[in-house]
C-alpha cells in the first residue's frame, strides 16, 4: 500500500513512467487523483503550491477527463482547487486567485451550477474603509506642515513635481469631494440600497458631483499614471498590484490622475445600472425604479461611455469592448433567469432526420414535401359559399376570415395568374378582392360547377339560372367573358390607338391619365385600359360588348379577329 502511495504521488509530479494514466487504466479509482491532489497542497506552504498548481494547469486536458469519470461515479464535483482558493488572500496572492477560477472554469462544464451566483447574491463584507471624520482630515493643509502620525512629508511625494511634468490634479480635493467618492462604493457594493428614496437621492447627488469632477478633468496625457507605477515599485523591480482601494487622502489628486483608476470607477457605474435596470429572478418585486429614475440612469449611462472614451490610451476601443461585454452579460443572465438549462441538446432526432435520406436536397424536393394545396381545393368551400342559393351571410364565409385571407394570397402568388395581372379597380376590403376571384376561380377552374355560381346582381333570379345555364350548356359570345389571352391580343393591334376604343368602353379621363401614368409602353397602356374595363363590368364584360365597342371605334377588323377566337 506504502509503495502504491509513493508511486500515486511521483506519477502526480510527473516523476512517474505511469504518468496520467492510472485512473484511465483502472489501476486506481477516479477519486484518488483529486484526494491526493487535496494532500499535497494542504501540507505545503503555498509559495510551494504555487508551483505544484502550474503542474495541474499544464495537465488540465487530464484532469478533465477523469473530473467526469468522478462526477458520473461518485454524483460529486472536485473541490480541492476551491479549497486551496478559500485559503488565499485575494488582496495579497489576487493573481493565483485568478489562475485557480480559470482552471475551475476550463475543467467544469458550462451547465456546472457550483460556481454560479444563482441568487444574486452580494458580498456584503467588501467594505471600502476610509476616513469618515473631518476633524482627522489632512486635506486642505499645506504641503511641508507635519503629519498627525508624525511623519514629514518626503520630497517628491506631495511637493515639489519633477520639471516639466504636469500637475497631477488642477481640481482643489476637499473632505467633502474625498467622502462622497468613496461613499459611492457602498452603493456598489449594494445595489439594493437604491431602490431606498433616500438612498437614491443620496446617491444620486454624490454621483453627479463626481462624474462632474471627471468631465471636468480630463487626461491628456499618461505621464501622471507612468509616475505613479515608477513609485509603486518594489525593490527587487516588481509591480505591487492592490486589489481593494487605497483610500489615503493624499492618494486622492494621484488616483484622479490615473486612468486604470477612473476606468475602474466608470465601470462599476455601468455594471451597477446594468443590475438595476435588468431583470433578475430573485429580485424583489418592491425592486422597482421609475420613469425619473431610468431617464437619470439613460442619460448618465451615455455620459460613462462618453468619459470612458476621453480617457487615454485607446478609449474608444476600451468603450467598445465594455459595451461589447455586457451586452454578452445579458445573455448570461438570461440564462440564470431561465434556471441554467444545459447547453448540450439532444442530437439523436436530428441525427435521425439527417440520415433519411443519402441527399439532403433531393429529399427536400420530394413530392411527399409538397404541403401547398391546389387552387380547386382550398377555394372549394369560398366557391360554394359565393352562390346566393347557398345563402351564407358574409360574416360566416371564409374570404372575411384574416388568416384564410393571407393564405388565399400566398396561394394565389404561386398557381394563379389573376393574381399578377394589373387593375384600376379599387377594393375596399380585403374580402371583396377574394370574392371577385372567387367569382374568376369558378368559371376557370374545370372541376367545380361553375355553373352554379350568382352574382346577385340580376333581379330576375330565374332569368340568371337560365342564362348561366345556357353559359354552361352551350356558351355563346353573347354571354362569353373575355379571356386574358383575348385582351393580349386585342392590345397589341391596338397600340398607340387604345385611346379611340376608351370613349367607347366610357373611361373616364381620370382612369385614362392614371393608365398614362402606371406604363409607358403602348401596348401595357392598351392592356390596362381593357382590364380597367373588365373590372368595372364584371360579369357583363363579354366579347359581344367588346365587339360593338371596337365596331363603334373604327377597328371592325379586331373585331372579327376577336369573332374568330
Amino acid at each position: 500500500g506504502q509503495y502504491c502511495r509513493i508511486l500515486l504521488y511521483g506519477e502526480f509530479l510527473g516523476q512517474c513512467p505511469f504518468k496520467n494514466s492510472l485512473v484511465l487504466a483502472g489501476i486506481c479509482s477516479a477519486t484518488t487523483p483529486f484526494l491526493l491532489l487535496g494532500d499535497i497542497l494542504d501540507c505545503l506552504p503555498l509559495d510551494q503550491c504555487d508551483k505544484i498548481f502550474s503542474f495541474v494547469e499544464e495537465n488540465v486536458s487530464t484532469w478533465k477527463s477523469v473530473s467526469s469519470l468522478v462526477c458520473i461515479f461518485h454524483h460529486e464535483t472536485p473541490s480541492e482547487p476551491a479549497d486551496l482558493l478559500r485559503r488565499l488572500s485575494k488582496s495579497q496572492n489576487t493573481v493565483f486567485c485568478g489562475r485557480i477560477q480559470l482552471f475551475l472554469a476550463r475543467l467544469f462544464p458550462l451547465s456546472e451550477k457550483s460556481g454560479l451566483n444563482l441568487q444574486s447574491q452580494f458580498n456584503l463584507d467588501n467594505i471600502t474603509v476610509f476616513n469618515k471624520n473631518e476633524q482627522e482630515s489632512t486635506l486642505g493643509q499645506r504641503p511641508t506642515e507635519e503629519k498627525e502620525d508624525g511623519m514629514e512629508v518626503e520630497e517628491g511625494e506631495m511637493g515639489d513635481e519633477e520639471p516639466g511634468a504636469p500637475a497631477p490634479c488642477s481640481i482643489p480635493i476637499d473632505y467633502n469631494l474625498y467622502r462622497k467618492f468613496w461613499t459611492l462604493q457602498d452603493y456598489f457594493r449594494n445595489p439594493v440600497q437604491c431602490y431606498e428614496k433616500f438612498s437614491w437621492i443620496t446617491f444620486l447627488k454624490y454621483s453627479d458631483e463626481t462624474l462632474a469632477v471627471f468631465k471636468s478633468f480630463k487626461l491628456d496625457d499618461m505621464q501622471a499614471s507612468k509616475r505613479k507605477l515608477e513609485e509603486l515599485r518594489t525593490a527587487g523591480g516588481d509591480h505591487v498590484y492592490f486589489a481593494k482601494f487605497l483610500t489615503s487622502e493624499k492618494l486622492m489628486d494621484l488616483q484622479l490622475s490615473d486612468s486604470n483608476f477612473r476606468r475602474h470607477i466608470l465601470l462599476q457605474y455601468l455594471v451597477l445600472f446594468q443590475y438595476l435596470k435588468g431583470q433578475v429572478k430573485f429580485k424583489s418585486s418592491s425592486c422597482i425604479l421609475n420613469d425619473d429614475q431610468c431617464l437619470w440612469m439613460e442619460e448618465t449611462t451615455k455620459l460613462v461611455y462618453q468619459l470612458l472614451k476621453e480617457i487615454p490610451p485607446d478609449g474608444d476601443k476600451f468603450a467598445t469592448m465594455v459595451e461589447h461585454v455586457l451586452n454578452t452579460e445579458e445573455n448570461w443572465n438570461s440564462w440564470k433567469n431561465e434556471g441554467c438549462p444545459s447547453f448540450v441538446k439532444d442530437r439523436d432526432e436530428l441525427t435521425r432526420l439527417w440520415n433519411l435520406n443519402h441527399d439532403n436536397m433531393a429529399a427536400c424536393q420530394s413530392e411527399s414535401r409538397e404541403f401547398m394545396p391546389s387552387l380547386e381545393d382550398f377555394f372549394e368551400e369560398a366557391i360554394e359559399q359565393a352562390d346566393p342559393a347557398n345563402m351564407v351571410e358574409n360574416e360566416y364565409k371564409v374570404v372575411h376570415n384574416s388568416n384564410y385571407g393571407w393564405r388565399a394570397l400566398r396561394l394565389l402568388s404561386r398557381r394563379s395568374p389573376h393574381f399578377f395581372q394589373p387593375t384600376n379597380q379599387q377594393f375596399k376590403s380585403l374580402a371583396d378582392y377574394l370574392e371577385s376571384m372567387v367569382i374568376k376561380l369558378a368559371k376557370e377552374l374545370p372541376d367545380l360547377p361553375s355553373e352554379e355560381i350568382k352574382t346577385g346582381e340580376e333581379d330576375d333570379e330565374d332569368n340568371s339560372d337560365t342564362l348561366l345555364k345556357e353559359s354552361n350548356d352551350s356558351p355563346s359570345m353573347q354571354n362569353k367573358l373575355v379571356s386574358n389571352q383575348q385582351m393580349d391580343e386585342i392590345a397589341a393591334k391596338l397600340g398607340a390607338q387604345w385611346k379611340t376604343l376608351a370613349g367607347q368602353l366610357e373611361i373616364k379621363a381620370a382612369e385614362i391619365r392614371e393608365i398614362e401614368t402606371d406604363s409607358e409602353d403602348v401596348d401595357m397602356q392598351a392592356k390596362l385600359l381593357l382590364v380597367a374595363w373588365q373590372d368595372r363590368e364584371g360579369t357583363q364584360a363579354t366579347v359581344e360588348s367588346l365587339v360593338t365597342a371596337l365596331n363603334a371605334a373604327g377597328f371592325p377588323k379586331i373585331a372579327d379577329i376577336l369573332n374568330e377566337t
